[in-house]
């Protein structure tokens, strides 16, 4: 793993191309995150998944994905069931504080068996943010709540369930992106909110989380911090908010380095976010000239990166054995109920 590269790549299709087998051969990515646009039906996706760590020659190798539920879900009926969102399951959680929780819980353990099965290892969830009247609906659903308590409480259980399963997950989007007035895959949000509103709202699920190992950061400027640089790239940010205030040691990768809320080249965000202090950089979408220059920006994965990737992967493979049908069973009974 230390002769990986610190990055995380896509790949344009449902088999991998020549070009991108050598690519990942050559510039060793640590990891690999797949969309819908790899997605076929099982056995396709499980050659993949397989064909990528192959070219890596790392059995191990983390193969992410977003698998939410509701409008996040990249694997779909009739490979895994339709998922309802983290809102429907925090409106459970409003209505019956332990039901909500097990719910939440139930639902990433099924994810888990979705997705270990197939190969994939990580699952982006949960999504942590606390949205704010009038923000931009990039969040809106896929967020357990409009208060961090039950955010952070919905989170720790969806969390727990993907850990059972053998699935670890991915917080994001680290310090916050509730209060984001616009789609960062579009447009680069700028949050004025005082350092005191942020801490005593929008970070309070990543602190409660903290000891979780991977987080996704925020493609998002918090002027009260850093007025210049989206939390990505602004090694204040990192340092004293992610680092520092909530108190992440986890490995922290950066949101889609191809989304338009950041500047400059793919190479230059690339550097940008190297040079910020995530410890990896996440570049999505599967283009072989982006993934290049990605590549070129790219740090060796050395010093506490390393030493946070080492941990990652020790904890992969802890699976608690319980049965598939049971859980689904009770998870969909627990939905009709409520």
């Amino acid at each position: 793993m230390s002769e990986s590269k610190a990055m995380i790549l896509g790949a344009s299709g449902a088999v991998l191309t020549a070009d991108e087998i050598a690519l990942y051969r050559d510039e060793r990515p640590w990891g690999f995150i797949l969309f819908a646009r790899n997605i076929q039906e099982p056995a396709q996706i499980t050659d993949l998944v397989a064909s990528m760590r192959e070219a890596v020659d790392r059995p191990e190798a983390p193969v992410l994905i977003d698998q939410e539920g509701g409008r996040v879900q990249r694997i779909r009926p009739p490979i895994a069931e339709k998922y309802p969102s983290p809102a429907e399951l925090g409106a459970l959680f409003r209505a019956d504080r332990e039901q909500g929780l097990r719910a939440a819980w139930l639902m990433s353990r099924l994810h888990a068996f979705d997705l270990l099965k197939l190969g994939i290892n990580v699952d982006c969830l949960p999504v942590l943010d606390v949205p704010v009247k009038g923000a931009n609906n990039v969040i809106g659903d896929r967020a357990y709540g409009f208060d961090p308590e039950t955010v952070a409480a919905m989170g720790q259980a969806a969390s727990d369930g993907l850990k059972a399963g053998g699935v670890l997950p991915v917080m994001k989007h680290i310090p916050g992106h509730g209060r984001g007035m616009a789609d960062s895959h579009h447009d680069l949000p700028v949050v004025t909110a005082s350092r005191e509103e942020l801490e005593a709202h929008d970070f309070v699920p990543f602190r409660a989380l903290r000891d979780e190992l991977m987080a996704m950061s925020a493609h998002i400027v918090f002027t009260a911090i850093d007025p210049d640089q989206p939390a990505t790239t602004s090694r204040r940010v990192i340092e004293e908010v992610i680092r520092g205030h909530i108190g992440f040691d986890g490995l922290l990768m950066s949101d889609d380095a191809s989304m338009n809320a950041l500047k400059g080249t793919i190479g230059e965000r690339a550097r940008r976010i190297a040079g910020g202090g995530c410890d990896m950089i996440l570049h999505c979408n599967g283009v072989m000239e982006e993934m290049k220059a990605v590549a070129r920006g790219a740090l060796p994965l050395q010093g506490e990166a390393l030493r946070r990737a080492i941990r990652v992967e020790a904890a992969f493979g802890v699976v608690d054995g319980v049965k598939e049908d049971d859980l689904r069973q009770e998870f969909r009974s627990l939905l009709a109920s409520s």
